[in-house]
C-alpha cells in the first residue's frame, strides 16, 4: 500500500495551490475540525472531479470520524483498484452499521472471491431483513443451489412482493415443477404483465399445454413485443396452422434470425410453399450448416431441383445421412449408383440409419416438452433436449391411440410388443412426471436416454412410424 501514501501526497501538493470556492472551504475547516459529514461530502466532491486520491483521503477520514458512506465508499475504492482485503475491511465496517448495499457487496464479494456460502448467507441476509430486493433473490438462489427449496420460495416471494421480475418468474417455476397450477399462472401472469418477457412466453407454453390455445396466444404475444424468439416461433406455428403463410413465414424468419436452427428449417418449408427457392436456399442452408439433418437433406433437393448441382445435393445428402437421416441416404445411394460409385453405395445400403421421428406431435405435447426442458434447465441443471421430449410424449399418444380404455395400457403394449414389463413402465412413469410435474423427480438426461430406446422399440415392434 506504499506507492497509495505517495500518490496521496501527490495529489494533494498538486491539489492545494487551488483556491476552494467559498463551500468548499467552509467544508474543508470542519472536516478539518472533525466533522465527519464535512469531511465524507468533500471526498464526494475531489471523486467527482476525478481527484481520485484525494478523495480516498477525506473518505478514510471521515469513516474514522463515524462515517458510514464514506465506509461504503472506500471499499467501492478499494473493490476497484482490487484491493480485496480493504474492501472487504470497509464493506463490512459498513455493514456493521446496517447498511444493506454495503451487505450486499461484502457478501457478493465473499462468495464471489472466497466461496464462502455460509459467510455469504449471513451477510445477504442482513441485508434482505433490512429491505434490499436483490439480497433477498440473491438468498433464493443460493437456497436453490443448495436443495433448500421451501426457502428459496420464502426469498423469492419477499423479492417478488418487492418487484423483482426475476424472482416473480423464478416462483412460477417452482410452483409449476411442484405441480401447483393455480400458483404458477399467478406468478408467472404478474412477471408478464410486469414486462419479463420469458414469464409471458412460459405462461403461453402453460396455458396450451392446458388446452387454452387462445390464453396461450395472447401471452405468446406479450412476449414477441419485446422480441423473444420463441414466442415468434410459436406465433409461425399458429399462423401455418391457419395456412396464413405470409404471416407464418414473418413469425419464423423472425425466430430464425435470432440463430434458432429449428425456425431456420421452418422459414425454409414455408419458403417452399410460397414458390421462393432463393430464400428457402438460405434458410435451409444456414440450418444445415449447424448440422440438421432435415435441412441438409431439403438443401441437396434443392441445389439438385433449382440449380441442377448434382455435386452439391450428394454432399448435402451425405451430412444428412451421415447424422442418421434415412432418406438422405436413400437419395445418396440413388445418386451414387448413378454417379457408378457403387462401394460407397453398397455401404449405405448395407447399413442405413433407422427411421427417425419426423411426426408433428400435438401442440399441448410440445408445450409440456418445452416446459419441462425449461424447468429442468434452469440454474446450470442438466438440459433436457425438447425434441426428445417431444418423440417420447408423441411415440406414447400415437401407440395407444387404439386403445379406447387406457387403465391398464402398460400391460396392452407389454404384451402387443413383448418388451419387458419394467421397460414399459419406466416409458410410462416417465411420460406422467413429464405430464403432471410434481409427481415424482424430473427425470434426468440417462433415463430420458433408456426411455427414447424403449419407446423407438415400440415403435418398430408394433409397426408404427
Amino acid at each position: 500500500m506504499t506507492w497509495w501514501h505517495t500518490d496521496v501526497e501527490a495529489t494533494a501538493t498538486q491539489a492545494r495551490p487551488t483556491v476552494p470556492a467559498p463551500r468548499e472551504t467552509e467544508l474543508l475547516w470542519a472536516a478539518e475540525a472533525g466533522d465527519a459529514r464535512a469531511a465524507h461530502l468533500l471526498g464526494r466532491g475531489y471523486a467527482q472531479r476525478g481527484d481520485r486520491a484525494a478523495a480516498r483521503h477525506w473518505w478514510e477520514r471521515a469513516a474514522a470520524a463515524g462515517s458510514v458512506d464514506s465506509a461504503y465508499n472506500l471499499g467501492i475504492w478499494h473493490e476497484k483498484h482490487g484491493n480485496l482485503t480493504d474492501a472487504l475491511s470497509w464493506y463490512e465496517k459498513a455493514a456493521d452499521t446496517g447498511d444493506a448495499e454495503a451487505a450486499v457487496n461484502l457478501a457478493t464479494l465473499i462468495l464471489e472471491q472466497r466461496g464462502d456460502i455460509a459467510a455469504a448467507r449471513r451477510w445477504f441476509e442482513v441485508a434482505a431483513r433490512a429491505g434490499n430486493r436483490s439480497a433477498a433473490r440473491r438468498l433464493a438462489l443460493i437456497c436453490e443451489d443448495g436443495g433448500d427449496i421451501q426457502g428459496a420460495r420464502e426469498w423469492h416471494r419477499t423479492a417478488a412482493l418487492d418487484g423483482d421480475l426475476p424472482s416473480t418468474h423464478d416462483l412460477g417455476f417452482l410452483a409449476y415443477a411442484s405441480g401447483s397450477d393455480e400458483e404458477t399462472v399467478h406468478w408467472w401472469e404478474i412477471a408478464a404483465r410486469g414486462g419479463h418477457a420469458d414469464a409471458a412466453y412460459h405462461l403461453g407454453l402453460f396455458l396450451q399445454a392446458s388446452r387454452d390455445p387462445e390464453g396461450a396466444e395472447a401471452f405468446y404475444r406479450v412476449a414477441a413485443k419485446s422480441d423473444h424468439p420463441g414466442a415468434a416461433s410459436q406465433l409461425g406455428g399458429i399462423a401455418l396452422s391457419r395456412r396464413d403463410l405470409r404471416t407464418a413465414r414473418a413469425w419464423f424468419e423472425r425466430a430464425a434470425a435470432s440463430g434458432r436452427v429449428d425456425d431456420q428449417r421452418m422459414a425454409g418449408f414455408v419458403c417452399v410453399e410460397l414458390s421462393d427457392s432463393q430464400a428457402a436456399s438460405h434458410w435451409f442452408g444456414r440450418a444445415a450448416a449447424s448440422g440438421d439433418p432435415e435441412s441438409a437433406f431439403n438443401y441437396g433437393l434443392l441445389l439438385i431441383a433449382d440449380r441442377g448441382d448434382i455435386k452439391g445435393g450428394q454432399h448435402w445428402f451425405r451430412q444428412a445421412a451421415q447424422n442418421g437421416h434415412h432418406r438422405a441416404a436413400m437419395e445418396l445411394v440413388a445418386l451414387l449408383s448413378l454417379t457408378g460409385q457403387g462401394h460407397e453405395c453398397e455401404d449405405w445400403l448395407a447399413n442405413p440409419p433407422a427411421p427417425s421421428w419426423d411426426r408433428m406431435a400435438e401442440p399441448e405435447l410440445v408445450a409440456r416438452a418445452e416446459l419441462a426442458a425449461a424447468a429442468t434447465g434452469r440454474r446450470g441443471g442438466e438440459l433436457l433436449k425438447v425434441s426428445d421430449l417431444t418423440e417420447l410424449l408423441g411415440t406414447w399418444d400415437l401407440v395407444t391411440r387404439p386403445l379406447h380404455d387406457h387403465a391398464e395400457v402398460s400391460a396392452w403394449l407389454t404384451e402387443r410388443s413383448g418388451l419387458h414389463a419394467s421397460a414399459v413402465e419406466h416409458l410410462c412413469s416417465v411420460r406422467a412426471t413429464l405430464l403432471r410435474p410434481g409427481t415424482a423427480p424430473w427425470p434426468t438426461p440417462t433415463e430420458i436416454e433408456q426411455v427414447l430406446t424403449t419407446a423407438r422399440e415400440l415403435r418398430r415392434r408394433l409397426g408404427v412410424h
